[in-house]
């Protein structure tokens, strides 16, 4: 085999380790949010790296859910009191 086409083998190896790793690596954190919106509730659950991020996303993904239209609807929903916010175990 000629040496570009081993550096490119390996090269490809490298970075599909480093995408493997970042990825088991970023999901320390798990919660399941819990929100009551205009007469909706809902529960969703979020894995990120940090607690902010998991309950972030898990907060904006239950709002689409719920059905907040645009912007001001959405972040309406976002800054609206959590029913419940349950921190789980990283599976």
């Amino acid at each position: 085999m000629k040496k570009t086409t081993i550096g490119g083998i390996l090269f490809a190896a490298i970075v599909l380790a480093a995408i493997v790793y970042s990825t088991i690596q970023t999901t320390q954190y798990r919660c399941e949010v819990c929100i009551t919106f205009d007469g909706r509730s809902g529960c969703r659950t979020a894995k990120a790296s940090t607690r902010e991020q998991a309950q972030r996303t898990a907060t904006e993904n239950l709002c689409s859910v719920l059905g907040a239209a645009g912007q001001a609807e959405s972040r309406r929903c976002e800054t609206t009191p959590t029913d419940s916010v349950k921190w789980l175990s990283v599976n």
